[in-house]
């Protein structure tokens, strides 16, 4: 004689295998969400001249990165803030624009006719600078990120610090220094979208947006802003409300970490 299971045993069976996977789900690691949810990450730049802005900037919700330029007056005392509020640190770095003959030369800015040596100079103190960097990005730097040896200097420099990264803010469509970066095995990204070149509130959400759905379809996306009002308005909205969109913010250093994670078991071939 056969078995039969009674029939009420289905439901339940579904009912319990239901149970299992909810708590399953509600007890993941985040490191596993974090592998697969769309992640972006995001710098706010020119830090370090405005008291006020820069204070709304590294209270920002997340693990917003603070870019600083290495001689503003209030440098130091907000990244030391920024430090205390778990944020990143970063160098904006000055280099020299296609305008620079210009405009005045800012101090700290990496040119083109330095010496090997007075490069090394300037992006010491530069780092030195700055308290708790850990990563630097361009500030400017149309002229200079398009020259393979001065990125070359930079990029050797870095490497041998070992615990740098660097962003490429990508001011031109030329630039070399995220390859320069790759090749010197530095820790590296390059900007996706700029938050507000209008910085008007609309216009900023739009680009914001933007960027979330450059991380849906890409996986990653890197957003860069500026210490503007309407900036800091939007993020502090949308950054409240961005896990209902199934996005993540993550620190720049683990943005990078991640997109060589996907990157890495994208050209791993499948086992049959």
């Amino acid at each position: 004689m056969k078995f039969k299971p009674a029939i009420w045993c289905f439901p339940v069976t579904l009912w319990l295998y239901f149970q299992w996977f909810a708590v399953m789900a509600v007890h993941a690691a985040p490191a596993d969400t974090e592998k697969y949810l769309p992640a972006i990450a995001l710098i706010i730049d020119d830090l370090g001249n405005q008291r006020e802005q820069g204070m709304r900037a590294v209270s920002l919700p997340g693990p917003v990165a603070c870019a600083f330029l290495p001689y503003g007056p209030f440098t130091k005392a907000l990244a030391s803030q920024a430090h205390a509020y778990r944020k990143e640190i970063m160098l904006h770095l000055p280099m020299q624009a296609l305008d620079h003959g210009h405009k005045r030369v800012e101090k700290g800015t990496l040119t083109l006719d330095m010496t090997e040596q007075q490069f090394m100079d300037v992006l010491a103190r530069g780092i030195a600078a700055v308290p708790h960097v850990s990563g630097l990005n361009n500030h400017k730097g149309s002229l200079l990120t398009q020259h393979p040896g001065n990125m070359a200097w930079l990029m050797q420099d870095i490497n041998q610090r070992g615990n740098l990264f660097f962003i490429d803010s990508r001011t031109t469509k030329a630039t070399v220094a995220r390859q320069l970066a790759v090749e010197y095995g530095v820790p590296s990204s390059s900007r996706n979208v700029f938050l507000d070149n209008n910085p008007e509130p609309e216009a900023v959400r739009a680009q914001f947006r933007r960027l979330v759905v450059i991380a849906k379809r890409d996986g990653t996306a890197l957003g860069i802003g500026h210490p503007f009002p309407g900036t800091l308005g939007v993020l502090t909205e949308e950054l409240e409300n961005l896990h209902r969109q199934g996005v993540q913010l993550l620190p720049v250093s683990r943005l990078i970490e991640l997109q060589n994670e996907r990157s890495i078991a994208w050209q791993t071939p499948l086992s049959r």
